[in-house]
């Protein structure tokens, strides 16, 4: 059903899909399954994953207080404002890698809504020639930018990618706490990788060095590999939240229908709506509004070029 505009509601489009059979629970979960509730539960992935990075930062902060690094030597001498700022940094890092890796990422509701919980993209008038697609696992309808993740068993609201280390997608929800995250444990990293090279002393003979200090050593090199990982991997979200794009449509562009159509990025909207937005919310608006507006500058430009 088309409007004077030319414009189609969502809700329609969808209602005239062909309907399927309800979805297996192979796909997707509603809530806790009976396995999911056994005692073999601790020892799933995402269990298994989070108590390694939770052991993992309490240790490599446990070896930089026992050696003879500068944060021992602060403790020491009794200057306990760094030692605790340190302290504090570890366990926000640790709090936020958490709360991304154990919130909703924007799954896409499988369930039917009511009529007055009907969201606001689901209710914008959007041109008809949106790719709307139906998922073939969850069978719902994707809005724009979602994508079905098959670790999580769910489609994503403007997904980015699984992330193993974390167990968990990132997507619509999680994506700001995300950066956040990288951006604080990059400071945690940069400061341990200073406060572990405090500590390797090279005076001392070769296999006395080796036997006092090998674990600040490995504690070193470790801290070397996850800050150039935690950086490079900080530069690139940044790079896309300033251009309004995700890790998935930056690499698979070509095969997105609703890329495909359109020259560039649809919703770039340049640097300063895209971080307001990304980070704060605003402008508010659906993607499918968005991308509508785009489609609309794009036939302004092409008539007045003609």
């Amino acid at each position: 059903m088309r409007e004077a505009t030319g414009l189609t509601n969502p809700r329609v489009a969808a209602a005239s899909l062909p309907q399927r059979a309800r979805p297996s629970r192979r796909f997707f979960r509603v809530g806790p399954r009976a396995e999911e509730m056994a005692p073999w539960a601790l020892l799933s992935p995402g269990v298994l994953v989070r108590s390694g990075h939770t052991v993992l930062t309490w240790g490599i902060t446990l070896v930089l207080f026992l050696h003879d690094t500068a944060l021992r030597q602060w403790e020491e001498q009794g200057e306990l404002l760094l030692p605790l700022t340190f302290l504090l940094l570890v366990l926000g890092s640790l709090l936020l890698y958490l709360a991304v890796s154990l919130m909703d990422p924007g799954y896409v509701n499988v369930q039917p809504q009511p009529q007055e919980e009907v969201k606001e993209e689901q209710t914008a008038m959007v041109p008809q020639a949106i790719p709307l697609r139906r998922c073939r696992y969850c069978l719902v309808l994707q809005p724009l930018r979602a994508r079905h993740c098959r670790e999580c068993r769910r489609c994503v609201r403007r997904y980015d990618h699984h992330c193993p280390w974390m167990e968990n997608c990132v997507g619509e929800r999680n994506h700001p706490l995300f950066v956040a995250y990288l951006s604080l444990q990059l400071v945690v990293l940069l400061w341990g990788l200073y406060l572990a090279w405090s500590g390797l002393h090279f005076f001392q003979p070769w296999g006395l060095w080796l036997r006092s200090s090998g674990l600040l050593l490995a504690t070193f090199l470790l801290l070397s590999l996850f800050s150039l990982v935690a950086g490079l991997l900080l530069a690139s979200h940044l790079y896309l939240v300033a251009s309004n794009t995700t890790t998935w449509e930056f690499i698979s562009s070509h095969r997105i229908a609703y890329l495909r159509q359109r020259p560039g990025n649809p919703f770039d909207r340049g640097l300063t709506r895209n971080l307001a937005h990304f980070f704060c919310g605003w402008p508010s608006g659906s993607w499918e509004t968005l991308w509508a507006e785009g489609e609309e500058e794009g036939e302004e430009g092409s008539s007045q070029a003609v």
